[in-house]
């Protein structure tokens, strides 16, 4: 038996060193709360730019949308740098696995990452969302299979699915594949019919479903750029985390409308009874008619070669 906890809060909008201070304190609070894995929301570090256009309509882009997207990415953060390093460290002295959403940048691209940090290793996996959704594509890259882990951790096998990827049934199954114990599901999706999206998925996959939201009111942002976002009400973000078993019983949530953290008590053996009747990747499988193909080989955009040949 382990107690897991899923964080509901929002970003410091664009200022990473006060999220980071944050995050530092929900580890602490969940530890304290006697969890030893915890879940935070989708672009957690980093922002989540709901409502921001960037100033590019079809077939142009202007000056204030680039100075937007230059604030953007010096939030962004990189796996090897001092803010995942911190977080590491205060994931250390509590004592838990912590998987956190972030924005993250490689090179000249950004991509909208889950970093998985064990209490001992340190960073022992990270997943690149594969599909950022509608005009996401537009400020974040495209991973790729490389960055599809199921890491142990004290909790169970645990992988993540970020947002609307869980709408991709061929990911899910890639999961479901791995033994993955606890599913974790970063998002910023508030909508009531997202509650039965991961109900759903407990029960296809048989798994812990730890979904975890931001909550971000408009007054969070900035002047100069609330100023850019016209919603029906000053929640941005509404949240809806929520904690679900392997049989789609509600274990703790859905919360909305304020920050918190969540508790459940997860029991692996309970995802050994739910297979009774159902292993979508096993007994309730029909692979003489189905099968899936999993490229999970890093795609590099360029490559370097080195000629060890001797010359005359």
């Amino acid at each position: 038996m382990s107690r897991v906890a899923v964080v509901q809060a929002g970003s410091v909008p664009f200022d990473t060193a006060a999220t980071v201070t944050k995050v530092v304190a929900q580890i602490e609070e969940a530890a304290a709360g006697g969890a030893e894995l915890v879940v935070f929301p989708e672009a957690y570090l980093g922002t989540y730019p709901k409502g921001l256009t960037f100033g590019s309509p079809v077939g142009t882009r202007t000056e204030a949308g680039r100075d937007e997207y230059l604030r953007y990415a010096r939030a962004a953060v990189t796996l090897d740098g001092p803010e995942l390093a911190q977080i590491a460290e205060t994931a250390s002295a509590a004592g838990v696995f912590v998987v956190l959403g972030l924005i993250e940048r490689a090179g000249a691209t950004l991509y909208c990452t889950v970093a998985m940090i064990d209490a001992e290793l340190g960073l022992v996996g990270h997943h690149r969302k594969l599909m950022p959704t509608a005009a996401e594509r537009l400020i974040w890259g495209q991973g790729d299979g490389s960055t599809l882990p199921v890491v142990d951790s004290p909790a169970g096998r645990v992988g993540a699915v970020i947002c609307w990827e869980n709408y991709m049934p061929l990911l899910r199954t890639t999961m479901y594949a791995q033994g993955i114990d606890i599913y974790c599901a970063p998002t910023v999706d508030d909508r009531d019919a997202w509650q039965h999206t991961m109900a759903h998925i407990a029960l296809e996959g048989r798994c812990f479903v730890l979904a975890s939201c931001q909550f971000i009111r408009l007054s969070d942002y900035p002047d100069d750029y609330a100023s850019a976002i016209d919603p029906a009400n000053d929640q941005l973000i509404r949240g809806g985390s929520v904690i679900i078993d392997p049989l789609g019983h509600v274990l703790a949530g859905p919360l909305y409308g304020e920050e918190g953290i969540l508790y459940a008590e997860v029991d692996l053996g309970q995802r050994t009874r739910s297979h009774l009747d159902l292993d979508v990747v096993g007994h309730y499988a029909r692979p003489d008619v189905f099968g899936l193909h999993v490229d999970d080989r890093p795609k590099r955009p360029v490559t370097f070669a080195s000629s060890t040949e001797a010359r005359d």
